[in-house]
Order: structure tokens, then sequence, then C-alpha cells
């Protein structure tokens, strides 16, 4: 098992749950979220900078 940090950014959303989600959702393509936080919002452009570190597990190659 790996750790990664990652930013993304993601679109705003009517509300705070559907941008939770939205988050959640973005991280867990790139690996299960240990911890995230908002560190930026673009109200111009309606984005929310995310920062997080997440697991991967390494697969049967890499070890």
């Amino acid at each position: 098992m790996t750790t990664h940090f990652i930013s993304a950014e993601i679109d705003l959303k009517a509300s705070p749950v559907e941008l939770q989600q939205e988050i959640e959702g973005e991280l867990q393509k790139r690996g299960e979220p240990l911890r995230w936080a908002v560190t930026d919002v673009d109200t111009a452009k309606q984005k929310a900078k995310v920062e997080a570190v997440v697991t991967v597990e390494a697969k049967e190659g890499d070890r």
C-alpha cells in the first residue's frame, strides 16, 4: 500500500451535500481517501480546489 498527495479541481454544487459527494467520488477514482480539505474556492470560475491524501493498493508486480 502506498500513499499519494493529490489535488483536484471540483465544480461547485448547489448544496454542501452535493459538493461532498462530488469530492469523495472524484477522490475514489484515485485511491482510498485518508483525508481531504477544500483549500481554495474560485467563485468566478465556480471551482473548488481540493487537496487529499489517498492510499493505493500495490499491484503484485510493484512489491
